[in-house]
């Protein structure tokens, strides 16, 4: 991290860029109100007071805007922020942004905003986290959830574990540094302590898989020969005619996919290249195949096409055997041309409808099979990591007491956890992993 980052004025639209209404460049640093005065028909703004004026440059009037001015510590990055609000032209965006810079500031970087305001004691780093999974969620459901997040509510019960881990360890610290005045705890006691500490953590872990469904979403693949109804079956799942679809055999050649919300949960449904062996097939075709292969490895729920009309084929077990070890739905199509049923797979007809209501009830519930529970705590992938260190130091910790091996010792791994557990709010943290976190970040936020 640079010595400068909080001694400079940073500026960037924070706005998508783009026509519209109203766009706006905000302003962060300690020369905000120095760099507005230069360019804004008021001066000497008040904070808390909106500010109605003319953008000049050279004298010269530029656009018509709204001024709103925060003084620190009152802001969202902690320091003198103002916000441009001006029409939404890209022309007009970003020659404002040009005349702050040229005024004193400099282009911030991905994040920095938000990495200001932890930086300055604003929010913690699970609730910087919660600002990038709140822009970038895709359901309704994940941004209610991760909002919980950024007032707050994975910070407030992992800083109460982090407290209980703190007083074992200070309780394990006075006793071995002042052993004539403070005697040691008990070993139940400290065992009972670590286990308890050791379950709150683990309760948080058990919604590591939802919330991770929840944040990246669940790929659902159609598999099976060609011409069995998968391109049909996936426009109807979307209710838009999105792929082509034709009587004639391996029209799909190449991988379609779109990302639809089903109940919550952000599910990309993956059109694929019907699976065939034959000798004749093209180079092209060839290559859709090998995709599909591909992206059936990567699902997390497959659905199963064939053609019940014609029966299940030597050539439909042989994809179906692929596939039956990952969770599947087994589908059979064009009911509506035979009498032939299956009592295993759901049988549907995509010309008049049948079933069709039915598969997509039985697709939710394989959904919320796939371990979607109601999630009470998001996480994403780091914090994880970090919880799961810090439960294998108690976890050693623990073991070391029910030996009864000498506190000091079973200190280390006490120290260990707290250090662990202090990186999912960032309390300790490094450089190089809070560069990772705010890169992720957007321009502007």
């Amino acid at each position: 991290m640079r010595n400068e980052f909080l001694t400079d004025t940073i500026a960037a639209i924070a706005t998508p860029i783009g026509n519209g209404g109203v766009s706006i460049i905000r302003i962060s640093g300690p020369d905000a109100f120095l760099i507005i005065d230069k360019i804004f028909t008021h001066q000497n703004l008040q904070s808390g007071i909106i500010y109605h004026g003319r953008i000049k440059e050279n004298a010269e009037n530029l656009d018509d805007v709204i001024v709103l001015p925060f003084k620190a510590p009152k802001s969202y990055t902690g320091e003198d922020v103002i916000e441009i609000q001006c029409h939404g032209g890209v022309y007009i965006t970003k020659k404002i942004l040009d005349i702050v810079i040229k005024n004193g500031a400099r282009y911030a970087e991905k994040g920095e905003f938000t990495k200001r305001a932890f930086l300055n004691g604003k929010m913690d780093l699970s609730q910087a986290e919660a600002v990038l999974d709140l822009i970038h969620a895709r359901t309704e459901k994940f941004a209610v959830k991760t909002a919980k997040n950024l007032f707050g509510k994975l910070s407030l019960e992992v800083g109460k574990i982090r407290q209980e881990i703190m007083d074992l360890l200070s309780r394990i610290i006075a006793a071995v540094d002042f052993p004539e005045d403070v005697s040691e705890p008990e070993y139940s006691y400290i065992i009972e302590t670590i286990e308890n500490i050791i379950s709150k953590i683990n309760y948080i872990l058990s919604f590591s898989s939802s919330s991770n469904i929840f944040r990246q979403g669940i790929k659902i693949v159609l598999a099976g020969r060609p011409n069995v109804g998968k391109s049909s079956l996936f426009n109807a799942l979307l209710n838009l005619e999105r792929a082509i679809v034709t009587d004639i055999a391996g029209t799909t050649r190449d991988i379609i996919q779109e990302t639809i919300d089903i109940d919550g949960i952000a599910a990309t449904i993956i059109d694929t290249a019907g699976i065939r062996d034959d000798k004749d097939i093209n180079k092209v075709e060839a290559i859709g195949i090998d995709y599909s292969k591909k992206y059936l490895q990567d699902a997390d729920i497959v659905l199963f096409l064939y053609d019940l009309s014609a029966g299940f084929t030597l050539e439909d077990k042989e994809i179906y055997e692929s596939v039956k070890d990952k969770l599947n739905i087994k589908i059979a199509t064009k009911s509506d041309l035979t009498n032939n049923t299956d009592n295993e797979s759901i049988c549907i007809s995509l010309k008049t409808g049948e079933n069709l209501q039915y598969l997509k009830e039985q697709i939710k519930n394989a959904i919320i099979s796939t371990n979607l529970t109601e999630v009470e705590y998001i996480t994403n992938q780091r914090q994880q990591k970090c919880l799961e260190q810090t439960k294998n130091s108690l976890i050693n910790s623990l073991i070391a007491a029910q030996n009864k091996e000498i506190q000091d010792l079973i200190s280390i791994d006490i120290k260990s956890a707290l250090m662990y557990i202090s990186e999912v709010s960032g309390e300790v943290i490094t450089d190089d992993i809070l560069n990772n976190i705010f890169d992720n970040f957007c321009i502007g936020k």
